[in-house]
Order: structure tokens, then C-alpha cells, then sequence
């Protein structure tokens, strides 16, 4: 017997039972909690998480939304990176826009826009990159391209809608364009800069150089080519919509000054050095260009 009247095998016994029962009882029960509020835990931050990716892709503007493409965008700030992550891309069009020349006429375009003050310089710099590249591609005059920009939407505005459909920068008419097969080539979304701009200098290089019936084109004189662009052939749906070529010529001798650089207007809308990579492409519809 113990001081306290128990029997040794009494205590034994007993302290047998808290270790064996209670602190089993008491660990199998940390366990069992534990597990459960992680699996809680984890399934709330999952949830939280989601939520928080979903309210950021509806809400919150790409910081790219008004630039070029990442690739143009590294290329023009980190051309180191651009190499490193991506491949030289060894097109015609692609090696044409590392020239001193694309660069320059590029340039000069891009000031042109900046001296109106109606867009930043990232929006400026990739309209201007759109303008000339198709240029380019072409074979229309960076002048004239710039002169219709600012005839049809002065303020750059890229989903401007006119009142009768016309969209985007160069106030394209879907009607006519957004056909399947364009869409296909040129894309399908006129509020976008490149898109538009695609689609607009499309359609002056197929008035500017009309097929012929027995094949091959002809050059149109400008100020017909700009009317046909204007959707101005009898002169009956927009009144005094002949004076569209003059317009534009106004806009090219006044507001073009880094892309004429010093040079008089016919001098500055004369073809470019090449005369279209890809060709003037389909024959124009004989309806409007832009309404």
C-alpha cells in the first residue's frame, strides 16, 4: 500500500489508462481536427484565389491594350531580351522593318501624330508602325494613309462608329469588307489599330491600283482613287462629299510636315521605294469604301 491507501497495482492501473486511453483518445482527436481545418483552409484559398483572378480579367485594362504586341514592345525597349526569347523572324515584311528606311519614314509618322496631341506616345508609336508597315506591304504612300486618318477619325478614336457603320481609324464599312475570305487574311475585329489599318490601306491600294479586265492593274489618279475611297462616285450619299480628295490633300500639306519633310504634295504621295510586297491583293467591290 501506498501513503495514500492505494495499491501499487491500483496506480498501475490507473496510470496505465491515462497513457494508453486518454492520450491515444486525446492525439486521435488533434489529428481528426487538424486535417480538417486544413482541407478547409486550402479549399478557401483556392476559392479566394479564383475570385480574385475573375474580377482581375473582367476589370482591369491589359497594360498592353493600346501597344503593340509584347514582341514589338520588347523589341523596342529590350532588343536584348527580344533575341533571347524569341526567334528572328526572316519574312520579307519582318526584315523590311529592321531597315534604316522603315525606321526613319516610321519616325516621321509617329511625330506627325504627336503634334495633334489626341493620343500618348505608346498609342502614337503603334499607329504609326501599323501605318507604315501596310505602306509598306502595299505599296501606298505613308502621306496619303495619314492624310485619310485624319480626314475619317481626327481623334484617333478606335472604336469610332460612323452613322452608317463605318468603324475604326480609317472608318472602314463592313458591309462591304468584313467579308469571309478578308477576314481570313486581314482579321475580323475593325476596332482594333492593326486590323483597321489593314483593311484601310487594303482598300486605297485596290482603288489606287485597279485591276484591269484583261489582268494586271493600272494607276488610278489620286483624287479619284480618294473618292472612290470616300464612297463618293456619283456624289448622291454624303452631300459635297467631292471635296474629300481636297481634304485630304489639306490635311498632308498642313499636318504631314515630318513625313513630306519639306516636300510639296505630289512629290510626297508618290509611290513608295517598293511597290507592294503582297501585291494590291482582290479587286475592290464597286460600292463604298467607308460610306
Amino acid at each position: 500500500m501506498t501513503e495514500h491507501g492505494e495499491l501499487p497495482g491500483d496506480r498501475r492501473t490507473h496510470d496505465d489508462r491515462r497513457a494508453r486511453g486518454g492520450a491515444a483518445d486525446r492525439r486521435g482527436g488533434t489529428r481528426s481536427t487538424s486535417a480538417l481545418q486544413y482541407v478547409v483552409r486550402s479549399v478557401g484559398a483556392i476559392v479566394l484565389l479564383l475570385a480574385i483572378i475573375i474580377f482581375t480579367v473582367r476589370n482591369m485594362r491589359p497594360v498592353y491594350a493600346t501597344r503593340g504586341t509584347l514582341g514589338e514592345e520588347l523589341r523596342k525597349h529590350a532588343p536584348g531580351v527580344a533575341a533571347a526569347v524569341a526567334p528572328n523572324d526572316t519574312s520579307q515584311i519582318a526584315q523590311l522593318m529592321q531597315t534604316p528606311k522603315f525606321q526613319q519614314q516610321k519616325r516621321a509618322f509617329f511625330e506627325d501624330v504627336m503634334r495633334l496631341n489626341q493620343v500618348d506616345s505608346a498609342r502614337a508609336d503603334s499607329i504609326a508602325l501599323y501605318a507604315v508597315r501596310e505602306a509598306y506591304v502595299r505599296g501606298i504612300s505613308p502621306a496619303i494613309i495619314f492624310g485619310v486618318m485624319l480626314t475619317e477619325n481626327a481623334r484617333f478614336i478606335s472604336a469610332a462608329t460612323s452613322n452608317v457603320g463605318a468603324v475604326g481609324l480609317m472608318q472602314v464599312y463592313p458591309k462591304v469588307w468584313l467579308t469571309d475570305k478578308l477576314k481570313q487574311t486581314l482579321g475580323a475585329d475593325l476596332a482594333s489599330d492593326s486590323t483597321n489599318v489593314k483593311y484601310g490601306v487594303f482598300i486605297l491600294s485596290n482603288y489606287f491600283n485597279p485591276h484591269k479586265k484583261g489582268g494586271g492593274t493600272r494607276e488610278e489618279n489620286w483624287a479619284t482613287a480618294l473618292l472612290h475611297y470616300n464612297g463618293c462616285v456619283k456624289g448622291t450619299n454624303t452631300p459635297r462629299c467631292h471635296t474629300y480628295p481636297n481634304k485630304v490633300k489639306t490635311f498632308v500639306e498642313k499636318q504631314a510636315t515630318s513625313i513630306c519633310n519639306g516636300k510639296g504634295f505630289y512629290e510626297c504621295i508618290a509611290k513608295p521605294f517598293i511597290n507592294g510586297l503582297f501585291g494590291s491583293g482582290d479587286q475592290a467591290p464597286a460600292t463604298a469604301a467607308t460610306q
